[in-house]
């Protein structure tokens, strides 16, 4: 196999038996790097010498039989909007072009802790929320599996750079679901986490009541380990990765249909590709029964008031002394929260927890629920009309309304060779048996395995 497609299960096996060394596998993927991403504009800044210097102390290490954790010496790259010390933090923005950080993001030290290897800054929508924009200091990301076409957002680096084989881990950040559309557009598997799993100190906020750190990666068994890392869970640390090669039989699964064929109607493809994952879950042993939750529209219309609320919060100043330097689409999102009042962003608070409630209602009588991704797969990265129709056709950001945990996997490919994807929702602080469910689904089709042929 090529090393840029190692997966980092993968490649903590083959340090361990001696038959890739850490120095070896971080050239093989700069080098990919300076070959792949100038199509791909997925990094907006590498650190060659101190991943070089990195991969140095963890062969080191391995050579005198220092053996760390799972993910000593395994490359990974993080969302320009986590704060690395002595690095910029630009937000994919010209707004933020001179800031600096002082001191990690809590992410980055447990990355740290656990000696893996920081390879660099990855590309976003500006400030976690525009679009695929090109009135920016920095080019918008593309998708690997063609480049015509976006990678999704608001983590569009991180999809595509780990479906590019440039990295095999990264991390997003998810709001109404930015670590999900990626996934789905760039065929990868993304977690956004129970809220408050991970911390957030250190990740330049968008919605703080909304945002989620999560995984990015190649596999389930990835993000399992990613997540192991980066954690700060209450209580004791949780294995997550525990009951990943258990299956499924006995367990029960509640598909959410009619999301995708009465509130939104999806794409045929995307459809289908449910329809088919509901019939590899009862292949599997797991019994499948109809969920019905709340409509999109009621968990739209809550999220997006309480999304623009604390938005305007965050940007209002900027937004009024320096407006020119927020791309367009970005503007036209973030205004509106200047419309809201105290008692628009009570009520839906208010809302919000009916919804929690209706959630973990159902959730008593399913171990995880079945829901479509996207609508449809991703539209052409030039077409500002069909991102703007087809970003909000989706639904991730119910899960982060209630922030139940929420896994999206590659559930196939379309007929025009862009991936499909569906998502996995659980119980709240049980992200193993939501990664227990995505794993027997990744054995039994083999989607993981499939690449772009970039």
């Amino acid at each position: 196999m090529q090393t840029h497609w190692m997966t980092a299960t993968e490649i903590a096996q083959a340090y361990r038996n001696r038959s890739l060394s850490p120095r070896e596998l971080v050239k093989d993927l700069l080098d990919r790097i300076e070959t792949v991403d100038s199509r791909t504009n997925a990094f907006l800044q590498v650190q060659s010498e101190d991943a070089l210097a990195q991969a140095k102390t963890a062969e080191n290490d391995f050579m005198k039989g220092r053996l760390g954790g799972p993910l000593h010496g395994i490359p990974f790259a993080l969302k320009d909007i986590i704060d690395v010390a002595g690095q910029r933090t630009s937000c994919h923005s010209s707004v933020m072009l001179d800031h600096v950080a002082t001191q990690d993001a809590v992410v980055v030290n447990k990355l740290r802790a656990a000696q893996a290897i920081n390879l660099g800054k990855l590309a976003l929508h500006e400030f976690a929320i525009g679009g695929p924009s090109f009135d920016l200091p920095f080019p918008p990301a593309r998708n690997p599996w063609n480049l015509d076409h976006h990678p999704g957002g608001s983590s569009s680096g991180s999809g595509s750079a780990v479906a590019a084989g440039l990295v095999p881990l990264a991390l997003g950040t998810d709001t109404g679901g930015s670590v999900r559309h990626p996934a789905a557009a760039c065929g990868i598997v993304g977690l956004k986490p129970t809220y408050d799993l991970v911390s957030r100190q250190g990740v330049f906020p968008l919605a703080f009541s909304l945002d989620h750190v999560g995984p990015m990666t190649r596999s389930v068994a990835d993000a399992a380990l990613l997540l192991q890392a980066i954690a700060s869970p209450p209580g004791a640390t949780v294995p997550f990765d525990a009951d990943l090669d258990k299956g499924v039989r006995g367990m029960r699964v509640g598909f959410v249909r009619h999301f995708h064929e009465q509130d939104m109607v999806a794409d045929a493809e995307m459809a289908a590709s449910l329809e088919a994952a509901a019939t590899v879950f009862k292949e599997l042993g797991a019994s499948v029964v109809d969920i019905q939750l709340p409509s999109l529209d009621t968990f739209a219309s809550v999220q997006k008031v309480i999304q623009m609320s604390e938005c305007w919060t965050v940007h209002h100043r900027w937004l009024e002394e320096r407006p020119q330097d927020y791309a367009r689409m970005s503007r036209r999102k973030l205004l509106p929260g200047a419309f809201l009042g105290a008692s628009d962003y009570v009520m839906a608070m208010q809302q919000r927890g009916q919804l929690i409630q209706s959630v973990n209602e159902h959730l008593r009588d399913v171990d995880v629920l079945l829901v479509v991704n996207s609508m449809e797969p991703a539209c052409r990265i030039d077409d500002e009309a069909a991102a703007v129709r087809t970003y909000p056709r989706q639904a991730r950001a119910p899960f982060n309304l209630t922030g139940h945990p929420a896994l999206a996997l590659m559930s196939g490919l379309s007929s025009a060779g862009l991936p499909l994807s569906l998502q996995l929702v659980g119980r709240m602080y049980d992200e193993a048996t939501v990664l227990r469910f995505g794993a027997a689904y990744e054995r039994e089709t083999g989607w993981q395995k499939q690449h772009p042929g970039i």
